[in-house]
């Protein structure tokens, strides 16, 4: 491993323990999950799972179930840098689980170009598009 790689990797795990420390943000009891887009060593958007603005801060139903209309970290962090005046053109998402099919699609058209995680989600089909896509991938081992 040369030096830069190096640096990538602990540049790698200090954004993702940033993103496991905004994860605990989520109102969401059976999972929380954080994200951070970052480009050019600079945090543009950050987003964790929740309620769309203006709902009530409850994720899962009586049940325990979650709820449809409950967004995850990427979804908001990708809406969040929508809204402003950044471009996640070129930008590194950083999530503590791994994309959803649905995130995926997101990642792609938000011309995000690499994706940091620490978990794998259930389902590997967003990690499967995103690698057909060709984005860069990389699993984080983290210290919990």
């Amino acid at each position: 491993m040369n030096q830069n790689d190096n640096k990538q990797e602990l540049l790698d795990k200090r954004y993702m323990r940033m993103a496991f420390i905004w994860a605990e943000n989520s109102y969401c009891k059976r999972r929380k999950v954080g994200a951070l887009l970052v480009k050019d060593k600079m945090i543009i958007s950050d987003g964790y799972n929740g309620t769309p603005s203006g709902f009530e801060n409850v994720c899962e139903d009586d049940d325990n179930v979650t709820k449809p209309y409950v967004l995850h970290a990427e979804a908001n962090a990708i809406t969040k840098v929508a809204r402003s005046n950044n471009s996640s053109d070129g930008a590194t998402l950083y999530v503590t689980s791994s994309p959803c099919i649905e995130c995926a699609k997101l990642i792609i058209q938000a011309g995000i170009t690499r994706v940091v995680y620490s978990d794998a989600y259930r389902l590997s089909d967003g990690i499967n598009l995103l690698s057909k896509a060709h984005i860069g991938l990389v699993s984080v081992e983290m210290d919990k």
